[in-house]
């Protein structure tokens, strides 16, 4: 389905380790825009992972962000996890059945959109989740938090999470507004300050954490995610 002069995208079903079958969308760029990015030689696909499920998240908040990743030359999927949408199994409370959901993707997308390279990227809660399948995925190069809840009353929740980012050598980057209200600019510099590997840090300065997740900021996260992949 074409999406606008740039883009277009479409839908599939990618089955999980354990059985949950996943309502994914796929976006492209137009021929001539891929056919310019494999001549960079950059054969990268973008996996987008949405916020929590619990509290109404869902992979059409990121449609956005794809469409603008996908008009800049990137493939881009986005999926709804189990217990989502169209998509079958339960979700979790803590995020951690979710985990399978992000592997069973990266491992589809390395199957057919022939690739060896991802960046995972994950929104608010689809942050911790992503951020536990880093290591899990060879072919992962690379990961960006947006709005990360590494805040105590979060950490009830996610806590189990961070070691896993943390403690990753793959390069990552950590997106937050200033006024996330989960997270304090000071709780995030603690936690990253043990962080192993390449780490950077992009402060939104006044935005608050669901604003992020809004469509106002979505052409100013896809720069910085681009901006971050070329330097993979």
């Amino acid at each position: 389905m074409s999406l606008s002069n740039n883009t277009t995208y479409e839908t599939c079903t990618v089955e999980t380790s354990d059985g949950v079958k996943l309502h994914t969308r796929v976006f492209k760029p137009k021929q001539q825009q891929q056919q310019q990015q494999q001549q960079q030689d950059n054969n990268l696909v973008i996996v987008l992972v949405h916020p929590y499920s619990i509290l109404g998240g869902f992979q059409g908040l990121l449609k956005g962000m794809a469409i603008g990743l996908a008009a800049k030359g990137y493939k881009a999927l986005t999926f709804d996890m189990r217990g989502v949408g169209k998509s079958t199994g339960r979700a979790s409370l803590t995020g951690f059945a979710e985990v399978k959901d992000v592997i069973g993707v990266c491992k589809w997308v390395c199957d057919n959109l022939n690739t060896n390279r991802i960046l995972l990227v994950g929104s608010s809660a689809g942050a911790p989740i992503a951020g536990s399948a880093v290591d899990q995925v060879e072919q992962v190069v690379g990961y960006v938090s947006i709005g990360y809840p590494f805040g105590i009353t979060a950490s009830i929740l996610f806590g189990r999470h961070h070691k896993a980012i943390l403690q990753s050598p793959k390069p990552k980057l950590f997106v937050m507004g200033t006024r996330d209200g989960f997270t304090s600019v000071k709780q995030l510099k603690n936690k990253l300050s043990s962080a192993a590997g390449r780490v950077e840090t992009n402060l939104i300065e006044g935005a608050s954490h669901f604003q992020m997740e809004g469509p106002a900021f979505d052409a100013q996260m896809v720069n910085l995610i681009i901006e971050f992949a070329d330097s993979l």
